[in-house]
């Protein structure tokens, strides 16, 4: 079902994210106590007393040149408005109107948007002041609200629901049971969010020179050749030691959280500044998380020596990514959109292989095969027997082996078991996980 679409705008530091994270039911939206922690516009699926929307959480609406980053968060405010059913405009309560409060209803009264105003932080009678002055604004009664202890719920409710309570409309319904989810992560400024803002072809996420644009994981749902895509642009990773900032911190967590709750993960590395350390530690992440990884390195149109530095970077992803050979390394222009298509085809055929599922018959006879070429060593003398194995769920492939004295077996073995899967079995470069099993013994307590 296609859901109508309330937007909640308003100046810095007025409540929007924890209006947000109670509609949404979960702590989504990054909160801090200091002004326009959000940025880009983040969406989710809200539901107030039984009623379901979406519901878009906006930066802080302040007067800057469109070139300054204030200035291209306000632009991304605006789209907000205009795609909505109804903008709730929220002020502070207990801080009464100010002048940009007065600015920001001017605009909205030129909108085609249906306007509900909300004096917020009006637990008990703290904000009746400043929702009387709301009344000046010309927008409608303005009713109170408490979004940080849920007070005035009911008198939100019937605000919206005039705007939001309609025959709802059929979506498509995507035949393979779910969008891909496609997580782009990397170094700051690297250009996640100008790569997404191409595959898309439109401005929809803030970008510019200044690094850690992006703070909270933004999801945004596409289409692509038929396929339902959700891409997630994150905020950029920097090595532990040189964070300490408590909101890069904040950021840093929601960005390892996308990362648990994607399917297929593109580390964007930036041309101009090859690989680095940070980078082989995001991946290796990526991978002891078991998600499907592949490695985009981004400004191709202005690498310099091109042919050596990809194959720089080829040799080091050997070396440091040993645990699953060969992960996808494609290059790609944010700027130009050359090799976009590439990463979209890399990325549907990674998640095919992170949730193939191989029949116990063949993957039996696969197994005997492979440990007819090369039988499991045997330490201290002591023969390690290798019966049967199973594979007990998949993103990703996860298999389990049966046999007497699997304990012993040497990783080297384990290794060649998993190489010879991807090679054989069709798993190709993603995570593969093996648990070795014993049978009980039944003498053992005895």
């Amino acid at each position: 079902m296609k859901r109508p679409t309330v937007a909640i705008v308003g100046r810095p530091n007025v409540g929007k994210s924890t209006l947000f994270n109670r509609l949404v039911g979960k702590r989504i939206a990054l909160v801090d106590d200091r002004p326009g922690v959000t940025r880009d516009r983040r969406e989710g699926d809200g539901i107030l007393l039984g009623m379901e929307f979406k519901v878009i959480d906006t930066a802080g609406f302040e007067t800057e040149d469109p070139e300054t980053l204030p200035g291209r968060m306000r632009a991304q405010t605006e789209a907000a408005v205009r795609e909505a059913d109804v903008a709730l405009f929220l002020i502070d309560g207990r801080a009464g109107l100010t002048p940009l409060d007065e600015e920001i209803a001017g605009w909205l009264r030129s909108s085609s948007t249906p306007i509900v105003v909300a004096a917020n932080k009006a637990e008990g009678n703290a904000g009746e002041a400043g929702r009387l002055e709301a009344y000046g604004l010309g927008l409608g009664e303005p009713f109170a609200l408490s979004a940080e202890h849920g007070e005035g719920i009911v008198d939100l409710f019937d605000a919206l629901r005039p705007f939001l309570e309609r025959e709802a409309v059929e979506e498509d319904v995507d035949p393979e049971g779910g969008p891909l989810k496609l997580a782009i992560v990397g170094r700051p400024n690297a250009g996640k969010s100008t790569l997404i803002n191409k595959i898309l072809d439109e401005e929809r996420l803030i970008t510019g020179p200044e690094a850690g644009i992006t703070r909270d994981s933004i999801s945004i749902d596409w289409d692509y050749k038929g396929q339902k895509v959700r891409l997630i642009d994150t905020a950029g990773l920097r090595k532990r030691a040189k964070v300490d900032d408590k909101l890069e911190k904040l950021s840093a967590a929601d960005t390892k959280r996308s990362i648990d709750f994607a399917e297929v993960v593109v580390l964007l590395l930036d041309a101009t500044r090859g690989l680095e350390a940070q980078d082989l530690r995001i991946a290796d992440q990526v991978l002891e998380e078991g998600r499907a990884l592949m490695i985009v390195i981004n400004k191709w149109d202005v690498a310099e020596h091109a042919s050596s530095l990809f194959n720089g970077i080829k040799a080091a992803l050997a070396d440091g990514l040993s645990q699953v050979a060969g992960v996808p390394l494609l290059t790609v222009s944010a700027k130009t959109g050359k090799g976009i298509d590439a990463i979209l085809d890399a990325a549907l055929k990674l998640r095919d292989q992170w949730s193939i599922r191989v029949p116990t018959g063949e993957l039996n006879r696969w197994f005997d095969h492979a440990i007819d070429q090369h039988p499991p060593p045997a330490p201290k003398g002591k023969r390690v027997k290798l019966r049967y194995i199973t594979q007990v769920t998949t993103r990703p492939p996860t298999f389990v082996i049966f046999g007497t004295r699997v304990d012993t077996l040497p990783d080297s073995y384990r290794r060649y078991l998993v190489n010879a899967m991807r090679r054989d079995l069709g798993l190709g470069p993603v995570p593969v996980r093996i648990n070795l099993r014993s049978p009980k013994n039944p003498y053992a307590k005895r």
